[in-house]
């Protein structure tokens, strides 16, 4: 056998792959639905921290800056693993799965509250003015002058962070949770060969190549023409 041929069979062993093709796609359909939970909580989240930011109540605003830059500050797979392993102390016991959805969608509030609030303070001073000069109130100043012009600045900046966390679902093989990579590295360790790791980066290119594609396409649509 040449090493041509080792490497083939190393790699590429179409046997052992079409033996847990199966594993690797339940674990893609477990990915999807973990991804798409963080998206939807974490953006939501991180838009409410932001507008209730910008009402100025001063303690409140304090304690949304500590948690946020708490969350910001410490690497997901600690957050992941705090409560996993630390929350049956409490006397509650989070799945893996609850685990890597609370942890990962908490890191996305803090970076998508930072982003929107970013894109609310940007809106000059002078919307504001003009709005509430015209008779509206704070809040309908803040819900349809302000934030559609904010929306369309976090474009960009939420779009990138939201595929980079996303992608961090990898990160539930920790605690046992069955998504791609999980699945895949319990196939290695079963064949005794890396072909299954080999379908899992497959799958992650399947899935998250169009949501690039997707997001740069939502980037140019709704981007301010210059």
């Amino acid at each position: 056998m040449t090493a041509w041929d080792k490497f083939l069979d190393a790699f590429f062993n179409a046997k052992v792959m079409a033996k847990y093709l199966p594993d690797i796609l339940a674990g893609t359909l477990l990915t999807i639905e973990l991804a798409i939970l963080i998206v939807v909580s974490g953006i939501l989240a991180g838009l409410l921290l932001a507008l209730v930011r910008s009402l100025s109540f001063r303690p409140l605003n304090l304690l949304i800056i500590f948690v946020v830059d708490l969350l910001r500050s410490l690497p997901p797979l600690v957050i992941i693993v705090l409560l996993y392993f630390g929350m049956p102390s409490a006397g509650w016991s989070p799945s893996g799965f609850m685990s890597t959805w609370l942890s990962l969608s908490l890191v996305l509030m803090a970076f998508s509250e930072e982003i929107f609030w970013a894109g609310i303070t940007s809106v000059h001073k002078g919307q504001w003015e003009a709005s509430r000069s015209t008779g509206l109130g704070f809040g309908q100043t803040l819900m349809n002058v302000v934030l559609p012009q904010a929306l369309r600045l976090t474009i960009a900046p939420l779009t990138n962070r939201t595929i980079a966390i996303t992608k961090g679902t990898a990160l539930g093989t920790v605690v046992a949770l069955h998504e791609i990579l999980g699945m895949a590295s319990s196939a290695v360790s079963n064949s005794y060969n890396p072909s299954p790791l080999i379908l899992g980066s497959a799958a992650y290119l399947i899935l998250f190549i169009p949501v690039v594609i997707a997001a740069r396409w939502i980037e140019k649509k709704y981007s301010w023409k210059r």
